[in-house]
């Protein structure tokens, strides 16, 4: 459901981001307006990035190989390091310059009625794209706080135009801001600090999402009660006298591996041991959907094996 959801919440977010960049351009030309510029170039950016989630989605379907031998799941995870690229570049540094060269070389702006209306209108289409992934959000976020779910998610496509829809709503405000200022006071230097304030928000919002995708991509285990209900149903198994220790990882956003050494008793037979280790699978399973690949390594338990958990 994760998946699906991310994906309507991306295709709602590029209708929405598309129309709203022609606008702010159209309306850039009419009036001059920096900010009016660096939100066009901040929509443009936008629809690119939810286009690289979609290609990202599409690319990580494909089957293992040779090469890739548990699949392309984590491309997810790279499409998406990408677009915090893109972000921080194409968005938070231009406009950072274009308010910068506005604040220094002064224009005074025409037709500020257009830049209204159409910072108005891109408003409330942004506000329907945040809907959406607000919706989508919360049917998988489950009792978590939006900030806890936006660090904690393992999907990455839904925290991305989380992020990039508040920035959007943000930045129109600041937008909105210095064409205002700039207005009633007659400075046009406002409008410059408007999209100065843009490249900040974009940059701080690439920066946060570089490093939550760089997590991802070394490899984060499942969430704490996702291991939890895990254990209790390998314990649960008939001839699993106890966990020695238990490994997760993501090899996707909805591929998870299970490796699992169990303590046993020394004189179990081989056939009832093959038993247990396909009930320990199916109970894996039943929890724990996404558990694609399930190693179960039999053991005795030793007098030195007592810690469950990795070594820090």
């Amino acid at each position: 459901m994760s998946t699906e959801g991310g994906t309507r919440a991306v295709i709602a977010a590029m209708i929405a981001n598309g129309g709203i960049a022609v606008t702010k351009f159209l309306a850039f030309l009419a009036t001059g307006s920096s900010s009016m510029l660096s939100e066009a170039i901040h929509s443009v950016a936008d629809t690119f990035n939810q286009g690289l989630l979609l290609l990202g989605g599409k690319r990580s379907q494909r089957a293992p190989d040779e090469v890739h031998q548990f699949g392309y799941g984590r491309t997810r995870y790279v499409y998406s390091f990408m677009v915090a690229i893109i972000i921080f570049l194409l968005g938070g540094l231009f406009s950072l310059y274009e308010g910068w060269h506005k604040w220094h070389f002064p224009e005074e702006l025409t037709k500020v009625w257009i830049a209204y209306t159409v910072l108005i209108v891109s408003i409330g289409l942004e506000a329907f794209s945040f809907r959406t992934a607000l919706r989508e959000t919360n049917r998988s976020r489950g009792s978590r706080s939006l900030r806890q779910y936006v660090r904690d998610a393992r999907q990455p496509e839904l925290p991305v135009v989380l992020l990039e829809d508040t920035g959007a709503l943000v930045g129109l405000c600041f937008a909105l801001f210095g064409i205002t200022m700039a207005e009633v006071t007659g400075d046009p230097r406002w409008d410059g600090l408007g999209a100065m304030a843009i490249g900040v928000l974009l940059v701080i919002i690439a920066v946060f999402l570089a490093f939550e995708m760089a997590s991802m991509l070394v490899g984060e285990s499942a969430l704490p009660e996702q291991e939890q209900a895990i254990r209790l149903a390998v314990e649960e198994q008939a001839g699993v006298e106890s966990i020695i220790h238990m490994r997760t990882l993501h090899t996707g956003p909805d591929e998870l591996l299970v490796a699992v050494k169990v303590a046993v008793d020394p004189r179990y037979p081989a056939e009832d041991l093959a038993r247990m280790i396909d009930g320990v699978e199916q109970r894996v399973r039943a929890v724990q959907p996404t558990a694609r690949w399930i190693f179960v390594e039999p053991d005795i338990r030793r007098a030195d094996e007592v810690s469950q958990a990795p070594t820090p």
